[in-house]
């Protein structure tokens, strides 16, 4: 079983002791210490693929939120004072879940649109030599970052991608490559701690 399976099944766990009988949690903590460095991407990348906190799991928790909030209107409506309590837990719940995984991609967003930024900058994928020149670069950087994320976070093509214009889409796919060697990169390091944890 390789650190990425592991590391999902240690976050459907029903228990994180960590004791002699009890190992569930060490692909988190090892996820955690393998951060190379402050800044490392690779914890947010797993953690934003592989727990549930991508775009698509948003879209399921919203419709379920739909739902809920319908069957609250029907429980109002049949003043069902009990189902209604356990609707507005739901619901209070189910907030705090959204706004937290909102909350984590736009950190990861912000953080690779920087590591975008700095690396396209490296390879002058654009001059820079007026305002107008840095604003369009600005502009693609941002581009990339975003379709780049969202392409690596769903395992295949974004379907705004196929319209992307082919500089854009070149500087993509180099990034999607980018994001696979830090997941990579990350994966190998935490197996490595799982490797000296259980020695």
């Amino acid at each position: 079983m390789g650190f990425v399976d592991r590391y999902i099944h240690a976050l459907s766990a029903s228990s994180l002791q960590d004791d002699a009988r009890h190992s569930q949690a060490e692909p988190l903590l090892a996820s955690a210490l393998a951060s190379a460095v402050p800044g490392d991407l690779g914890a947010l990348l797993h953690r934003a693929k592989y727990a549930g906190t991508t775009a698509q799991d948003m879209t399921k928790a919203i419709a379920v939120r739909d739902h809920i909030e319908k069957e609250l209107v029907e429980a109002i409506r049949n003043k069902d004072a009990g189902r209604e309590a356990d609707c507005r837990q739901a619901l209070a719940g189910d907030a705090t879940v959204i706004e937290s995984g909102a909350a984590h991609l736009s950190q990861l967003l912000r953080l690779w649109t920087a590591e975008v930024m700095k690396r396209g900058r490296a390879r002058r994928w654009v001059p820079e030599n007026t305002a107008w020149d840095a604003q369009a670069a600005i502009k693609l950087y941002h581009q990339v970052a975003q379709h780049s994320l969202a392409h690596w976070l769903s395992g295949a093509a974004a379907p705004d991608l196929a319209l992307a214009a082919g500089f854009v889409r070149e500087h993509v796919l180099n990034m999607v490559s980018e994001l696979h060697g830090i997941a990579g990169s990350h994966a190998a390091r935490a197996t490595a701690k799982l490797r000296a944890t259980q020695a």
